[in-house]
């Protein structure tokens, strides 16, 4: 009689990312410093991917062919901000990216000065 085959039991921190593949993919510490970037700061790639860039590098410069924040960067590869913001420093220090600070909402017009326009169109 056979068994059937049992099914492999995950761990339950197997979501959890591995910091020696992190380590990894950020290449170690480096000495520079990392880009001043925060979790609404916008990327953009500047070019496409090549095949020398790494392949998680090449997922940005895919990934950002339309602005992103960095927040979105980190969901979609899965990886944790500090990650993200190592590799983007190298993108930025290639050139391969731009970031750009995120366009803040003007602030609304007076209410007055609203209402003073609408008068004197009605008057016309």
């Amino acid at each position: 009689m056979t068994t059937p085959p049992q099914r492999e039991r995950r761990r339950p921190d197997a979501d959890v990312a591995d910091p020696e593949r992190l380590y990894v993919i950020t290449g170690g510490p480096d000495g520079t410093e990392r880009a001043s970037l925060d979790l609404v700061t916008m990327i953009v790639a500047r070019v496409a991917a090549s095949p020398m860039v790494p392949p998680e590098q090449a997922t940005i410069l895919r990934l950002c062919r339309a602005p992103l924040s960095v927040a979105e960067l980190s969901a979609y590869l899965s990886l944790p901000f500090s990650v993200v913001t190592a590799l983007l420093t190298e993108l930025l220090a290639t050139e391969l990216v731009e970031s750009r600070a995120p366009i803040v909402r003007a602030a609304l017009p007076d209410r007055s000065l609203l209402e003073a326009v609408m008068h004197g169109l009605q008057r016309l």
